[in-house]
């Protein structure tokens, strides 16, 4: 890139509601349609995009108060950027709405880097590995069990996945036998599972001695992500090769380091869509290494593909089957698994994916 150094010209979003292709819902939450929010950063006659599964109240706090951050500024100075959208919300709220907006600019703002750059995003961050693996998730306790056997069997024979999730927690006095009807659809595959906070210290302890009867190698969110004192028991409790897994609503650095710090967690998530984006994910990735442990991407698989390559500490990324359908229906350039792996397309600049404006249209919320 030479020349004078582009400024930001335009900065816009929209948001969009997409209908689940049957409901879902986990130990807690219950849901019919994700919404997705889309920024724009527009500079030197190049577009980065970027997007993140948040509330439509992102939207405006993009439109209200960090576009006006941005525009005019350097689009290369990307850590600046970052610090100064962060204290800009200082007042309304970090976390939640508007970290989901800075997470989606954020990675608009890497995406026009690397475009700017004419360069692959995975390249720009610098790779520590050519493809990533994956993860089948889903497994929603709405799920019939014919559907729930279906969608992990599937995982395993067609896309190649080493290890399948599911939820629990919904109804605990059901969960032994769902999840040993997931191992019986999944062989000798790796299988986790997800109770999203819903369980009790010592049903959750109950559970993890009965869960690991069946294999189960990964119990995440045992207890609400917030009871680190309930993480750090099971972790010391759990049966041994059992990793306690929490992070995914983790949306800043100092939230990662009490995870840390308090030995609540043996594998640490993070959310590009909630932590700041591939700033915020890097960030996480680097508390990881310095605890020695590995880290796991939440969910948005195609957006965290190229910042996982770069990842040192990475064990996977979560196909979480709502997103999965998501981006293959609405981003060009989204990955498809191969042998549980999925891996950047070099040929195409940024993070290789296009947002399909126009099939997108009837999914945009006013």
């Amino acid at each position: 890139m030479s020349g004078p150094r582009p400024r930001i010209d335009r900065v816009s979003a929209a948001a969009y509601r997409i209908p689940t292709d049957a409901p879902e819902a986990d130990g807690t939450i219950a849901w019919i349609a994700t919404t997705l929010v889309v920024a724009d950063v527009a500079a030197g006659g190049q577009s980065g995009m970027g997007y993140a599964y948040a509330d439509a109240g992102s939207l405006r706090v993009i439109e209200g108060t960090l576009k006006d951050v941005l525009t005019g500024q350097d689009p290369l100075d990307i850590p600046a950027l970052w610090s100064a959208m962060v204290a800009a919300v200082r007042n309304i709220g970090r976390d939640g709405i508007a970290m989901g907006a800075i997470s989606a600019l954020d990675v608009a703002l890497w995406d026009l880097k690397a475009r700017l750059l004419e360069v692959n995003l995975a390249e720009l961050f610098g790779r520590a590995r050519q493809r990533v693996p994956i993860y089948g998730s889903g497994g929603f306790t709405s799920y019939s069990n014919d559907r729930l056997a279906a969608q992990l069997g599937g995982w395993t024979s067609k896309e190649g996945c080493r290890w399948v999730k599911m939820k629990v927690g919904t109804d605990p006095a059901a969960d032994f036998d769902r999840v040993r009807l997931a191992r019986e659809a999944i062989g000798d595959a790796g299988l986790f599972v997800d109770a999203n906070g819903a369980y009790s210290r010592k049903q959750a302890l109950d559970f993890a001695e009965r869960f690991a009867e069946l294999g189960v190698s990964w119990f995440e969110e045992p207890v609400s992500s917030d009871d680190l004192d309930g993480l750090r028991l099971l972790r010391d409790r759990a049966p041994a090769g059992m990793d306690i897994a929490a992070g995914e609503y983790g949306y800043n650095s100092f939230t990662f380091r009490h995870l840390l710090e308090a030995g609540a967690v043996d594998v640490l998530q993070a959310d590009a869509t909630r932590c700041g984006g591939y700033t915020g994910f890097l960030k996480a990735a680097a508390l990881a290494d310095a605890w020695g442990l590995p880290l796991s991407a939440h969910t948005a698989p195609a957006l965290h593909l190229p910042v996982c390559c770069a990842a040192s500490g990475l064990r996977h990324i979560e196909w979480f089957h709502d997103h999965a359908r998501i981006e293959a229906m609405l981003f060009d350039g989204a990955p498809v698994p191969h042998d549980g792996t999925i891996a950047p397309d070099p040929r195409r600049t940024g993070h290789g994916l296009s947002f399909r404006r126009s099939e997108a249209a009837s999914f945009v919320l006013n």
